[in-house]
């Protein structure tokens, strides 16, 4: 008898890429989506190949009773909770949507899972912007959280709560924390993809300079169909717990831009500009993970690196921007 998953976020980059996985590994694969605007919401989905494999019920993360009745719906033997607002320069202008959607809703999906079937496994999706001023130079599970954003605030309520609910009703409920994560699916607004679908966009003449704030910041960036994997695994385990999933690797935004521009044969240089506008208010300088409990207890590493993952973000761009 198959199992049965319940992804909320199905539609992002990560809810994609977790549910191609689950339905390889023969799961029925259920997609909490909040409102069915176009189809063109589903074109992760689509780019995978799974549309049609993948259950929707329409519910909001806000509404408790549309979370008890998707969990009867699904019948889920496993939820990963990958819904948010999850664009962290967007949390300053939207924080109070941030807080209810990527912290409160997380009380209301662990309270329905309680209420309803208390031995549902339970993922939640956290985040390196948790550890913000970082308080050491490798980031681990016991690196103590500084956030610097209301997005990094309100996932870090949504971490401590699912830490607080395994711990007072012995629920199965692991976080992972997850360093900085990127692919072909990843959206415009995400640096790594707007840099790459600018370099595409210049190189066929269609736009012709790149606009950045602060290209000396340092990130920790994955393959999303990699991580998706770590996810997997945390509900596989007999014992829930908290991991990090990074590649253990910084590198610094020039460093990508740098690679995105070679890989079309461009320089950086002739087509970057420093703007202001989109400098934060408050910046992360540096996330470096530290993934070795993942390593040793899930037997979990990264598979590519980031040459890899950004020539074949500007390769999908490239083909998507000729179309155009």
């Amino acid at each position: 008898m198959s199992k049965h998953a319940l992804i909320t976020g199905v539609t992002g980059q990560d809810g994609a890429y977790l549910a191609k996985l689950l339905l390889e590994k023969g799961y029925e694969v259920y997609g909490l989506v909040a409102r069915r605007s176009s189809d063109h919401m589903y074109w992760r989905l689509d780019e995978l190949g799974v549309t049609g494999d993948v259950r929707i019920i329409d519910g909001d993360l806000t509404d408790q009773g549309a979370l008890i009745r998707a969990l009867q719906t699904s019948q889920a033997d496993e939820v990963y909770n990958l819904g948010a607002q999850s664009f962290v320069g967007a949390s300053w202008n939207q924080p109070v949507l941030t807080a209810e959607v990527s912290g409160v809703a997380v009380t209301k999906l662990l309270e329905a899972i309680r209420l309803f079937n208390p031995k549902t496994r339970f993922y939640q999706a956290s985040t390196s912007e948790m550890f913000g001023l970082i308080q050491a130079e490798r980031q681990s599970e016991s690196t103590p959280f500084y956030p610097r954003s209301p997005y990094g605030v309100a996932k870090l309520y949504g971490h401590w709560i699912t830490v607080n609910y395994r711990e007072s009703f012995n629920l199965h409920a692991s976080s992972g924390i997850l360093f900085n994560h990127e692919s072909p699916l990843r959206g415009i607004e995400f640096v790594t993809r707007k840099v790459t679908d600018a370099v595409a966009r210049i190189k066929q003449g269609k736009q012709k300079e790149l606009r950045l704030g602060n290209i000396d910041a340092k990130r920790d960036w994955g393959f999303a169909g990699d991580y998706v994997e770590a996810m997997w695994l945390m509900l596989q385990q007999d014992t829930p717990d908290d991991y990090v999933v990074a590649t253990g690797v910084t590198t610094t935004v020039r460093d990508m831009v740098n690679i995105a521009f070679a890989h079309v044969g461009l320089k950086a240089e002739d087509h970057l500009i420093i703007d202001p506008a989109f400098f934060r208010p408050a910046e992360v300088d540096v996330l470096l993970g530290d993934p070795t409990k993942a390593k040793t207890q899930l037997g979990w590493t990264p598979k590519t690196d980031l040459e890899t993952l950004i020539t074949m973000m500007v390769d999908a761009d490239m083909r998507r921007v000729s179309k155009e």
